[in-house]
């Protein structure tokens, strides 16, 4: 189901634009920004649970000052535990002295009080659990300006090969995760840019300045998107992430194929910004018009005096926004979004009708899990349609034969899809926190179920939003649907089949998983031609050591084998539950691929359905995902086979040879 997919990171920026004494005269309340903050991630908080982080800077303090604080938790309720922190040293902000402080003594007195926040929640696809996990992450200097604080929704593909650029440029670097690879670049790149600007204005120079003077003059001066554009340099994967320096100077951008979303709203009294764009409009009570995307390869820049300057810092790509955002990811409630998931529902009805047989009257709609709800809605409106369209075709027919009564007009115009709530999740059920044996019996009661709703005889169709494994319908939805003994139970997905790995953020690397690529692999067998399934792994192979963006898709051939209809029939198969006291028939009914582009047009990051990657870092990671799969290995596909793995690879092919 689709809830068990690891989520997109959340990201939350504010800037405020006035002296937090402006706040407290006009709004009452000098912790006006930090709460604006604190609502952005709390409307986003369906993106990340596992952690929550704070970073926040004061602008222009005193020597002796802090002017940067950042707080972290993993525990559980993570994002209360960070504004608790923040929130300790507040309760006297309405006393007297606060209401008649200046702008410095409340940044003083008050350190959760700053000039511009960075908040991120974290749901983990990698690495542990623990705070060093969470962002943002953090670079300390004593020069203001050299501190650096990044935090973000995004995965690089080619991490390593930036972490061996910047070992042999001479850095120690101190871990080698993505976050921490891009945090140590835009460092690097950061010192550059203090040399440059210190060696033009510094002693020696026209401008002959020094000490605080000069120190005051590069803070100025500092172009973050000069930075960016050199940090940049080779960057592969999906991203948005923003940053803070020491000096109050902060950024947001976005990588050049528009895979991560990132929106912002700027007035004339804060710069916002955020992963998902109904938090903006809610927060800010912000019109469509007023808030923006950032658009791919865009880098916005607040400078610590509040300009705030837009500007590219990489060559764009092909836009290839994430469709799982839409169908899953982000809220329902941005009202783009909410159309097209009714669209995905809506284009389904006919092919459920087709299974139904226009039976209407025999047939029970419902939806699993809650984030379906709206594609649910779409398709009961296109039952409907049909419904009525058949009803006014008989209609018309009865008129011309003269057949027609008030009693058949009035049965005719009734007819309805039946819908009901049939399953409800246990929100608190946590299935983790014990063995795999006693797991699996905790995940068949993750939904309850409501009884008596359905007859014998009847179909119930339920509504999810993506099937990705198949582990969840087999091991608890089906069973505990089956108890309402209906006649049978047809799963169908708002999304297409699942059939190749992820590696833009989503946690979803690891081919052999996918319900979908179970299927296809066990057709091939059944029909005598698992010998596919070698020549797919030699051509893989063939190409495991060449450069990204020489690298085809050969894991294709398996899927041309078959229509979406074999592949559902075999998966229907799959996720019947074995020993399963009912005997009822189960079918599996996925989204064509057709009517996921028809329900959103310009979202086009179709790789997880089609094989067709953005970047050369996808194409990398699915021979890497193949291959792993064929030598039983369950290590992350982004890291690079071992040699022993790939013993008696030749090092060098044209790719004339490696598609011979």
């Amino acid at each position: 189901m689709g809830e068990f997919i690891r989520h997109e990171c959340g990201l939350a920026m504010v800037r405020t634009l006035r002296p937090l004494t402006w706040y407290r005269d006009t709004y009452g309340d000098a912790a006006w920004g930090m709460r604006r903050l604190y609502l952005l991630l709390e409307k986003q908080h369906n993106r990340g649970q596992d952690g929550a982080g704070i970073a926040l800077v004061k602008t222009n303090m005193l020597p002796g000052d802090r002017f940067m604080r950042r707080i972290r938790s993993a525990k559980r309720n993570a994002l209360e535990r960070v504004f608790d922190a923040m929130n300790g040293d507040l309760k006297s902000l309405d006393g007297k002295k606060a209401r008649r402080a200046t702008d410095l003594a409340l940044k003083q007195r008050y350190e959760c009080l700053g000039d511009v926040y960075l908040g991120h929640l974290r749901y983990g696809t990698h690495s542990g659990r623990s705070v060093s996990f969470c962002h943002p992450y953090l670079r300390k200097s004593n020069t203001a300006s050299r501190n650096l604080a990044i935090a973000g929704n995004f995965n690089v593909t080619n991490s390593p090969e930036l972490f061996e650029r910047l070992a042999a440029s001479g850095l120690n670097l101190v871990g080698d995760s993505d976050t921490q690879v891009i945090l140590e670049q835009l460092g690097y790149c950061l010192d550059e840019e203090h040399d440059h600007l210190r060696s033009t204005m510094g002693p020696g120079s026209l401008h002959g300045l020094k000490g605080r003077e000069l120190a005051s003059a590069v803070s100025e001066e500092i172009d973050l998107g000069r930075v960016l554009r050199k940090a940049a340099d080779g960057w592969d994967g999906g991203y948005v992430f923003g940053g803070l320096l020491g000096n109050g100077d902060c950024f947001i951008c976005r990588d050049p194929a528009g895979i991560r979303p990132g929106f912002f709203y700027q007035s004339d009294e804060v710069f916002a910004a955020a992963s998902e764009r109904a938090a903006l409009l809610n927060v800010f009570n912000a019109g469509m018009d007023e808030v923006q995307a950032i658009e791919p390869g865009e880098v916005i820049v607040v400078k610590h005096d509040g300009r705030v300057l837009r500007s590219p810092f990489t060559h764009p790509l092909p836009l290839r926004q994430c469709t799982f955002e839409r169908i899953y990811f982000s809220r329902g409630n941005d009202p783009d979004i909410y159309v097209e998931r009714k669209r995905l529902g809506h284009s389904l009805a006919a092919r459920v009708d087709d299974v139904i047989n226009g039976d209407l009257e025999r047939t029970v709609f419902s939806y699993i899990p809650n984030t379906a709800e709206t594609a649910f809605l779409g398709l009961v409106e296109g039952m409907d349609d049909i419904a009525r369209a058949r009803s006014l075709d008989e209609v018309w027919r009865r008129i011309e034969d003269g057949t027609i009564t008030r009693g058949t007009l009035g049965e005719l115009t009734a007819v309805r899809a039946r819908s009901e709530k049939i399953a409800h999740k246990d929100q608190r059920l946590r299935t983790f926190i014990t063995h795999d044996a006693a797991r699996s019996h905790l995940v068949s009661h993750i939904y309850d179920i409501t009884r008596g709703v359905v007859r014998a005889d009847d179909t119930l169709v339920v509504l999810d939003d993506s099937i990705v494994r198949g582990t969840t319908l087999r091991e608890s939805i089906i069973t505990r649907l089956s108890r309402l003994n209906p006649k049978r139970i047809i799963v169908v997905s708002s999304a297409p089949p699942i059939m190749y790995p992820d590696c833009y953020g989503i946690d979803m690397s690891q081919l052999g998983r996918f319900i979908a690529f179970e299927a296809a692999t066990s057709l091939l067998h059944e029909r005598g031609e698992a010998s596919l399934l070698e020549e797919v792994e030699a051509r893989c192979r063939a190409q495991a050591r060449w450069h990204p963006d020489r690298m085809v898709n050969h894991v294709r051939a398996i899927y041309d084998r078959f229509t979406l209809e074999e592949l559902e029939g075999k998966i229907s198969q799959l996720v019947y539950p074995k020993g399963l006291d009912w005997s009822g028939e189960v079918r599996v009914l996925y989204q064509p691929i057709e009517g996921l582009r028809a329900a959103m047009p310009a979202f086009t990051g179709d790789w997880y359905f089609t094989g067709d990657y953005p970047t050369p870092g996808g194409y990398q990671v699915l021979n890497t995902s193949y291959l792993r799969w064929r030598l039983a290995d369950e290590g992350r596909a982004y890291e690079a086979l071992s040699d022993e793995a790939l013993l008696g690879l030749p090092e060098v092919l044209t790719i004339g040879e490696a598609r011979a």
